[in-house]
């Protein structure tokens, strides 16, 4: 199909740019994501996943917005406080772009429904702030051959991977998720809210290079980011051979859910 009149206006700046062009901008136009978490991450996806004209996005969160989540979490504002998440993430995304389709699921990622919900799409963006849902986004991409990046933010950095089948995945790197004790939530120990920023964005463009064929994406790798010092660093890693979910000889056949909640101060 030959983009409208309309279409080409919207994404100009696309179309006219090197390398990507009409063609790559179709593939945004008939591609299906999924954000799973409309917090400090998935704000700035959302906005800019819609605004590139991805065609079909998926919005999981369980969460209402509260008064703490507005220090970072740009795509809400303060009228919202109280809203499901995912309701506000649809008319901004909407109101910024009316062509695309957005479906919400006003729920948490879990080992019953995570399966199912991702089965759908092409792609899939973790935006989750706990390591219950990230290693539930993991093995269920994993297992279904789906590729996605995942992010994480604290204090004043953040860490993010992208994955696609036959790369290494969260597991071949992180095995298992740290002893409950261990974990510090934005909750306990606060956030800087511009790296929400940083970080989602470049999530949003590892997905849309990765819908549209270009570019290389950061897979086999970490990208670490330290607001103090404004040091980017990347970190490669192949893919484990002994991994238990994507190595040769694979252990995990089936979701398993870690004891960790959700955060309800995100």
């Amino acid at each position: 199909m030959e983009l409208s009149r309309e279409q080409c206006r919207r994404y100009n700046r696309h179309l006219i740019l090197e390398g990507f062009g009409a063609e790559a901008q179709q593939k945004l136009l008939h591609a299906k994501v999924l954000l799973v978490g409309a917090g400090g991450l998935g704000s700035p996806v959302a906005l800019y996943l819609a605004a590139a004209g991805v065609g079909t996005i998926g919005v999981v969160d369980g969460d209402t917005v509260s008064i703490t989540n507005l220090q970072r979490q740009v795509l809400h504002s303060t009228p919202d406080v109280g809203r499901p998440k995912v309701q506000v993430a649809k008319e901004r995304m909407q109101a910024i772009n009316p062509n695309v389709k957005v479906d919400t699921y006003e729920t948490y990622l879990s080992e019953t429904n995570a399966m199912e919900l991702i089965k759908p799409y092409d792609f899939v963006i973790d935006g989750t702030d706990n390591f219950a849902t990230k290693y539930l986004v993991n093995d269920a991409c994993v297992m279904q051959g789906k590729a996605f990046t995942m992010g994480g933010i604290s204090k004043y950095s953040g860490q993010l991977m992208t994955h696609v089948p036959g790369s290494a995945c969260y597991r071949c790197l992180f095995p298992e998720p740290p002893a409950k004790q261990d974990v510090e939530t934005c909750a306990m120990v606060g956030v800087l809210g511009s790296i929400a920023g940083m970080l989602g964005t470049v999530q949003a463009t590892e997905c849309i290079k990765y819908l549209a064929g270009v570019g290389q994406l950061l897979t086999n790798s970490m990208l670490t980011f330290d607001a103090l010092s404004m040091q980017w660093q990347r970190f490669d890693f192949n893919q484990r051979p002994s991994c238990e979910l994507c190595g040769t000889h694979p252990s995990i056949h089936q979701l398993k859910e870690y004891a960790f909640k959700p955060c309800k101060s995100k």
